[in-house]
C-alpha cells in the first residue's frame, strides 16, 4: 500500500498542479464516511457517494475504483472547446480497449458543473460517444464531486478551468500515470495499456528495475 500512495502523489502531481493553484488545501471532506479499519487507499479516495449517467448511487473509492485500472478525466456537458475533442479520444480508447473496457478497465468522466451536469444531462452526452457499459459519466452533490476531483488531482474552482491531463492508474498495483488528453489517440492508448498491464510489484523480473 506504501506503493500504491506514493505512486498516487507521484503519478498525479504534475497532473494536479494547475488544478492545485486553484484549490483550498484546508477544504473539509463532505460527511465523512472513514473509520480506522479502511484501508489506505480508501481513505485516500474516500467513499463519496456520486450518481452516475444511469441514476445509479456510487460510492467513489469502492465502486469506481477498487482494483479497476481507471481513466479519469474532467469535463462538462456544456463545454464547446477541449472537452469534445477529448472525449473523442477517450471513445477511441474505448474502441482500443475491446472487451476489457467494463471489465478490468473503466473510463471515469467527472463533471466539474454538477449542478447543471445531471444524470439525464450525462446520459444524452454519453450517448453523443457511444459510450458502453464501463464508461461512467459521474456527477452528485457539488461538495461530492468536488471532493472527488480534488482526491484525483483535478478539481478547480470555475468550471472553464478544468484540466485536460488525464489520470490513468491501476489501483490494484498502484501504478499512476498522466496523459494528455487532446494528444494522439495512441498515444493515449499506449499509455492506457502500460498502465493496465502493469503487474506490481509481486512479479519482478530478476535483478531488474521495474520502476
Amino acid at each position: 500500500m506504501k506503493r500504491a500512495l506514493n505512486a498516487i502523489v507521484i503519478g498525479l502531481a504534475c497532473a494536479a498542479n494547475a488544478a492545485a493553484q486553484h484549490a483550498d488545501h484546508h477544504m473539509p471532506e463532505p460527511q465523512a464516511q472513514q473509520t480506522q479499519q479502511q484501508t489506505a487507499a480508501r481513505k485516500y479516495f474516500s467513499d463519496v457517494e456520486l450518481v452516475d449517467q444511469d441514476g445509479n448511487r456510487v460510492r467513489f473509492y469502492t465502486d469506481v475504483l477498487k482494483g479497476k485500472t481507471v481513466v479519469i478525466n474532467a469535463f462538462f456537458t456544456t463545454c464547446t472547446s477541449v472537452c469534445p475533442p477529448m472525449n473523442r479520444n477517450l471513445e477511441k480508447v474505448q474502441e482500443a480497449l475491446g472487451d476489457r473496457l467494463g471489465k478490468d478497465v473503466f473510463i471515469v468522466s467527472i463533471s466539474v458543473d454538477p449542478e447543471t451536469d445531471t444524470p439525464p444531462r450525462l446520459k444524452e452526452y454519453a450517448q453523443r460517444f457511444h459510450a458502453r457499459p464501463g464508461w461512467l459519466f459521474l456527477t452528485g452533490k457539488k461538495e461530492n464531486v468536488e471532493w472527488a476531483l480534488y482526491r484525483v488531482g483535478q478539481y478547480v474552482e470555475s468550471k472553464d478551468d478544468h484540466t485536460t491531463v488525464i489520470a490513468v492508474g491501476n489501483e490494484r498495483t498502484g501504478l499512476w500515470k498522466k496523459a494528455l488528453g487532446v494528444a494522439k489517440p495512441a498515444d493515449l492508448i499506449q499509455i492506457v495499456r502500460s498502465v493496465a498491464d502493469d503487474k506490481g510489484e509481486a512479479q519482478p523480473a530478476a535483478g531488474a528495475d521495474q520502476k
